[in-house]
């Protein structure tokens, strides 16, 4: 069963994603802002991170940026999530070094899709 660090302050997101997730049989974990994030990859290696781009304490941009440059973690791929659908938010989370970027609310058929091409 695949680990999947969930990171988004957001309750009921939170809740109402991971729910879902666990019940196509994902392990999930979750952590509320992007610091405790970092900390969590470092000390649960999960198999993949939805990083919510607007976090409290340490905004998923940053949070981003410092886990691909971080080798004890870089490899873990990171799917971006934020209600912004803009093209240019897109560009920035890729350029920040996430692997794939979705907007929320999430389209759950297309957010499994690039959960498993990431995981396989």
């Amino acid at each position: 069963m695949a680990k999947l660090l969930y990171i988004e302050d957001n309750e009921m997101n939170r809740d109402m994603l991971s729910r879902r997730l666990s019940r196509r049989g994902y392990e999930i974990i979750m952590a509320f802002d992007g610091q405790a994030g970092l900390d969590m990859m470092r000390s649960e290696s999960p198999d993949l991170v939805l990083m919510d781009m607007g976090l409290p304490v340490l905004d998923g941009w940053e949070a981003t940026i410092q886990a691909k440059a971080d080798d004890s973690i870089s490899s873990i791929p990171i799917i971006a999530l934020t209600a912004h659908a803009l093209e240019s938010d897109k560009q920035k989370a890729l350029e920040c070094g996430a692997d794939d970027f979705d907007t929320k609310p999430v389209d759950f058929k297309r957010l499994l899709g690039k959960i498993e091409s990431l995981i396989g």
